[in-house]
């Protein structure tokens, strides 16, 4: 049995209610329930938390490699040891089916794991010298204490990243998790305390999300932060730390297109596609959704994604069989209304889905348009819901035209039979991530992050540690 908890900020070690006793209500998304309360951080509570990194970095940074490496790996240990009442907590303020949840959970403790070996890898140089007798060394250090800032559709996919290269580097963190989702994120956190991390290396507060962005990016005791969040909240904070020359990666909005190409294996594009887009309601940064089909194989795939669409379970993601649960947020519902219809208004064929399901809950018909021109507004802004739009093309050129037409460049797929074309897309699509005849995004050990409006840096792979590390230089005569 399991029950779900009021949420406590994670202060200088210690698990505590905010100072003024202010709380969050947090709902369920599937039966518009009350679940619980998180504690709500203001000012006060903010500078403890940057009193206590401050303290925290000076003793994690003193920390061994091994040592850090060696608690984290604790903590992953204890994550997969929780998963079932972690993923419960998940799909209770999430929404997303259990299964889903539960594999959250453990895809985080195989990336706290390949931090914590990454931890110990933190190499410098050794540089040679033109003079005998001087030895000239480039040094890592971390950064210093880092401001985390996360959404809520993945509640802790996105905070292990930044949590578990924070703390490899060597850095103190405040995280900012997620108001709708703040359980599961809690329980992620105590996996690392109840692993042995020092009080005051990982800091944990909820509340307004423009005030505390706006009191810790500017505070002289935080170096660096790290942002996954919509473009234009991302550009506003990338600016305020731009202007107190803090450190700054940004993982941000997406439009994801899909190239299909006429010797691509329709049947396997459809079946890969139809996870990839209705998973966790298609509220996924890198969630497919503008499906380009080459004119020859159009009816084969629209028809065979159609079918895949309403064979999707939605339900209640504690229920059994349940492939799709509720949007997370009830405003996510008119938005989503609201460019169907607009699309539709400007020419675009509704051909499943488009509307609410019941009374109750946050749960949307998962959803195909096609045809849909290019001014309209859900082929422009990231609908971040389970909405899949499929037109055609002709030519190579074409694709790549309106895959690389928007501002966005998170992820894109493709699919088709030639190494050639493969290759091109490599070479010719503007996109942080690309992969091709399968879905291999995400994995700890690769790269993830975009560019253009899609922001920079990146969160996966042998590169992220290196956004919490300065290198210094340090040459010595003997």
């Amino acid at each position: 049995m399991h029950s779900y908890p009021d949420i406590k900020l994670l202060i200088n070690g210690e698990w505590r209610d905010a100072l003024s006793g202010k709380t969050i209500a947090v709902s369920d998304p599937a039966t518009d329930e009350i679940l619980g309360n998180i504690a709500h951080a203001e000012k006060a509570d903010l500078d403890l938390a940057l009193d206590a990194a401050d303290k925290g970095f000076k003793v994690w940074r003193e920390t061994s490699a091994y040592e850090r490496s060696k608690i984290m790996r604790k903590a992953a240990d204890l994550l997969r040891e929780r998963k079932d009442t972690i993923a419960w907590l998940m799909t209770r303020e999430q929404g997303k089916p259990l299964a889903q949840s539960a594999m959250e959970v453990m895809g985080a403790a195989d990336t706290i794991d390949w931090f914590a070996e990454e931890a110990r890898r933190t190499y410098g140089q050794v540089i040679p010298a033109r003079a005998t007798g001087v030895s000239q060394l480039a040094i890592k250090v971390p950064v210093g204490p880092v401001a985390a800032f996360t959404p809520w559709n993945f509640p802790i996919n996105q905070i292990v990243r930044k949590l578990s290269a924070a703390l490899a580097a060597g850095c103190s963190i405040i995280v900012k998790a997620p108001e709708e989702t703040p359980a599961s994120p809690a329980e992620l956190i105590r996996a690392f305390v109840d692993a042995g991390v020092p009080a005051g290396v990982i800091n944990l507060v909820y509340g307004v999300p423009s005030e505390i962005s706006e009191y810790l990016i500017p505070h002289p005791v935080i170096r660096k932060i790290s942002f996954t969040g919509s473009t234009p909240i991302g550009k506003h904070l990338a600016a305020l730390a731009g202007t107190h020359m803090k450190r700054a990666t940004m993982e941000l909005g997406g439009h994801a297109p899909v190239m299909i190409f006429d010797d691509a294996n329709i049947e396997k594009a459809v079946e890969i596609m139809a996870m990839s887009k209705f998973r966790n309601a298609g509220q996924v940064c890198v969630a497919p959704t503008r499906f380009l089909v080459q004119v020859g194989v159009a009816s084969q795939f629209l028809d065979g994604f159609v079918k895949a669409a309403e064979a999707v379970k939605v339900g209640n993601g504690l229920e059994d069989g349940v492939t799709m649960g509720p949007l997370a947020n009830e405003r996510r519902i008119p938005a989503m209304e609201a460019l169907i219809q607009d699309a539709v208004t400007n020419g675009a064929e509704l051909k499943t889905g488009g509307k609410r399901i019941g009374n109750k809950g946050n749960f949307f018909e998962p959803t195909v348009l096609a045809n849909v021109p290019t001014s309209a507004k859900i082929m422009n802004d990231e609908p971040f819901g389970p909405v899949a739009i499929v037109n055609t093309f002709k030519s190579f050129d074409d694709a790549i035209s309106e895959a690389n037409r928007l501002p966005f460049g998170l992820a894109s797929f493709a699919f088709t039979g030639s190494v050639k074309t493969a290759h091109e897309l490599g070479r010719q699509v503007e996109a942080g991530m690309l992969t091709i005849n399968h879905n291999g995004l995400a994995l700890p050990e690769v790269p993830f992050g975009g560019i253009k409006d899609s922001g920079y840096g990146t969160e996966g792979g042998s590169e992220a540690v290196g956004a919490y590390l300065e290198t210094r230089f340090v040459s010595q005569m003997n």
